[in-house]
């Protein structure tokens, strides 16, 4: 992968992340997998947008999901996504 493209990966990474509708799914997710209605309860909205915005999520390689009979749960697609929002939370909180 050139240079190039790997800046415009790392830049489509942080737009996905950069709605706060989507970060807050993913902070709620830095916890502990989750089904749908799970989420919806936790971030506040409806199964429709948050279904609509955990697909964006995982066309982003951000979450990933497992189905479990009738049930779709979601997680954090890797250690790494933890790390990222983990010190920006901490960059954050030192500056304020």
């Amino acid at each position: 992968m050139d240079k190039d493209e790997l800046l415009l990966r790392t830049s489509e990474f942080y737009k996905a992340l950069s709605d706060f509708t989507r970060f807050k799914i993913v902070y709620a997710l830095l916890s502990s997998e989750k089904n749908v209605n799970e989420i919806e309860k936790e971030v506040n909205m409806s199964q429709t947008a948050v279904s609509y915005q955990l697909k964006t999520l995982r066309q982003s390689r951000l979450v990933k999901y497992e189905r479990r009979g009738q049930n779709v749960y979601y997680s954090i697609d890797d250690e790494h996504i933890n790390q990222i929002v983990e010190t920006t939370l901490e960059h954050i909180k030192e500056k304020m």
